[in-house]
């Protein structure tokens, strides 16, 4: 990464962070922007050349962001001493942990990224969190491996929305309701994975293919 992309992605996060306090009360829209610029020290202009869409590049650069604190958050020797699903809970845990103080800034985010402006936008940055999170977790892939590949990342999106919805509900102390049903989810996920292994087997045996190896549960 170069000085001038380094610095372009620190005044980004600044305004970003800045901005985590105003979408609370202005949602992820253009007033937030132009406030969150003033509180980071920066002009108008500049905040716009910096998110040409204005509220819409500012949430666009949050799913980012939070994905980056998470896997700073998380080091690769702790998660090498964990089973793959508890990597994949901690990461899920962690990411929400670190946005807990900005909940009503997540809610307002999770409406905005309904619009039909930002869906597409959404589609790809929820794509890119669950891929970071499989690599993170050592289980990357290739999308040469077809199937297993696209299904790991599906299976993770799908947990990670419904554990993301939950939370923003969730007033249980320490938000230990959540990180019990993240468990269960991941528990799901994994069993369905068992059940795929198991079928992969016997089709093997009765076609006389050799079956795939599975990444180790």
């Amino acid at each position: 990464m170069t000085d001038a992309v380094a610095e372009r992605r620190a005044l980004k996060d600044r305004v970003l962070e800045a901005a985590l306090l105003h979408a609370a009360f202005d949602g992820w829209s253009r007033r937030t922007l132009i406030n969150a610029a003033a509180d980071a020290g920066l002009d108008p202009a500049t905040a716009r050349r910096l998110f040409p869409q204005g509220g819409d590049s500012l949430l666009a650069w949050l799913d980012d962001w939070a994905d980056r604190r998470m896997l700073e958050a998380v080091s690769a020797q702790e998660l090498e001493r964990l089973p793959v699903r508890r990597r994949i809970a901690l990461l899920v845990r962690t990411r929400l942990e670190l946005l807990a103080p900005h909940r009503e800034a997540m809610r307002r985010a999770a409406v905005a990224h309904g619009f039909p402006t930002n869906v597409a936008e959404a589609g790809r940055a929820l794509w890119r969190t669950v891929d970071r999170m499989w690599q993170a977790a050592g289980l990357g892939g290739e999308p040469a491996e077809g199937f297993s590949y696209y299904s790991r990342r599906a299976s993770l999106a799908a947990v990670l929305i419904a554990t993301f919805l939950y939370w923003l509900e969730d007033h249980s102390e320490g938000s230990a309701d959540t990180w019990a049903f993240l468990d269960r989810r991941i528990e799901d996920v994994m069993r369905i994975g068992r059940a795929r292994s198991t079928f992969d087997r016997w089709t093997g045996w009765l076609t006389g293919r050799r079956p795939a190896a599975h990444a180790p549960r």
